[in-house]
């Protein structure tokens, strides 16, 4: 996020997922997310030794029917290509069976049964839902009735929730719960079958996601355009580490997803790169041990955010300028950005390559915004900014540290005023 916006694997990052498979660990993929069959993404999966797609979500460009459905009134995300695309798609979902959700953990369920006597296998099964649109079927909407009457309330646009009435904003958590709901539900079936196979005995499990969602909170709908409150950034992680066998227990250590790949190349035996600035979990399992200070999380070009786990402390660009570092340039900028760019070859995890440097200035939603610092013991929600120069001095510190070393370009202290 330092470096570049969201975008492919470039050829010289470290793939933990290729490393296993280079080590003779047979790594299986099986996931609904379509970005990753497309610009932008496409160069994931193919880190995997095998790998299975599933089709339909949100807006895939799936099904070639040009026989729009007639759309029912509905509030919130209502038109466009992403839109009328997915009314598509839904035309051939009849039962849950038919859900991409429902194929991908099936797939997943069915890699743990064919494989679960062999070993050195790592399975990703890796769901879109509880994305946006939240499309479920009524007998998970029937859990949570309500009285509201008027159009539903599906798919959010990012913006302000203050255009919504009261009433149409329950409905669209009523339906993201539904949607929660159904994948409870389906993740519960690969936690029976870990039962059933008795894979507990010798197979780490991990469950994460990647981001939150406002569904109102903080008075926002959506996750990129707004600061990276807690219903953001603070994501669910559950590790079950067959070595120990802990289980019911919490953690208080402050970990991040970074960590993830240290962790399974040290429980497969392998050696963790130099490069990987995230550390493997397992004395935290074991005995809470920390790992880190603070941790640094964000958006390219947007707020840069750091927490020690008690203070969150965002820090708002001052102006528009905005530096890309890549070789893979795919769907992540428009025309003009390529006309004006020079080869770059300062930072150590290049490996000895050579990237492209994009240089821009637009598209940052965060300037001119005000710093927030929160206590996080006293306003878990985020809701009651603080002052006091001395907290915001030490995170500033924790800041600038962590900009060092993941090696942040020059010019981003500039834009932070740092």
């Amino acid at each position: 996020m330092l470096h570049t916006s969201w975008g492919p694997l470039e050829p010289f990052d470290i793939s933990m997922p290729q490393m296993l498979q280079d080590n003779g660990i047979h790594t299986h993929l099986a996931s609904d997310h379509y970005h990753y069959w497309e610009d932008g993404g496409a160069t994931y999966h193919c880190r995997y030794t095998t790998w299975e797609a599933f089709r339909g979500q949100e807006g895939d460009p799936y099904h070639g029917d040009l026989h729009v459905p007639k759309l029912p009134p509905l509030v919130g995300k209502t038109t466009g290509k992403l839109f009328l695309q997915d009314q598509i798609n839904r035309k051939y979902v009849h039962n849950e069976e038919d859900y991409s959700l429902v194929q991908t953990v099936n797939a997943g369920i069915r890699f743990l049964e064919t494989n679960y006597d062999r070993n050195n296998w790592f399975l990703q099964v890796e769901a879109f839902d509880p994305h946006e649109p939240y499309v479920v079927p009524d007998e998970y909407k029937n859990l949570y009735p309500d009285d509201y009457e008027g159009p539903d309330f599906e798919w959010p646009r990012y913006e302000p929730s203050s255009g919504y009435s009261i009433a149409e904003q329950k409905r669209l958590r009523r339906n993201y719960m539904a949607l929660v709901t159904m994948c409870d539900r389906h993740l519960g079936r690969i936690l029976d079958t870990f039962d059933r196979l008795n894979l507990w005995e010798d197979t780490m499990l991990i469950v994460n996601t990647d981001h939150g969602f406002l569904l109102g909170e903080h008075q926002w709908f959506g996750k990129n355009i707004m600061p990276v409150y807690q219903e953001i950034a603070n994501i669910p992680l559950f590790i079950y580490d067959p070595r120990l066998k802990l289980h019911g227990e919490r953690r208080t250590a402050l970990v991040q997803t970074i960590d993830l790949a240290p962790t399974l190349l040290e429980y497969f035996g392998l050696p963790i790169p130099k490069e990987m600035l995230g550390k493997p979990l397992f004395e935290t399992i074991k005995c809470d041990k920390a790992i880190r200070e603070a941790g640094l999380f964000g958006r390219h070009g947007e707020y840069l955010c750091v927490t020690d786990g008690n203070y969150v402390y965002m820090r708002a660009p001052r102006t528009q300028e905005k530096e890309n570092y890549t070789v893979m340039p795919s769907t992540m900028f428009s025309l003009e950005p390529l006309k004006h760019w020079e080869p770059f070859s300062g930072f150590s995890f290049l490996r000895g390559a050579s990237v492209m440097r994009f240089f821009i200035n637009s598209g940052s939603s965060s300037v001119g915004k005000p710093d927030l610092l929160f206590c996080l013991q006293n306003d878990p929600d985020e809701l009651h900014p603080i002052h006091d120069e001395a907290i915001e001095a030490t995170m500033q510190k924790h800041m600038l540290k962590l900009m060092v070393e993941n090696e942040a370009p020059e010019y981003l202290y500039r834009v932070l005023d740092l």
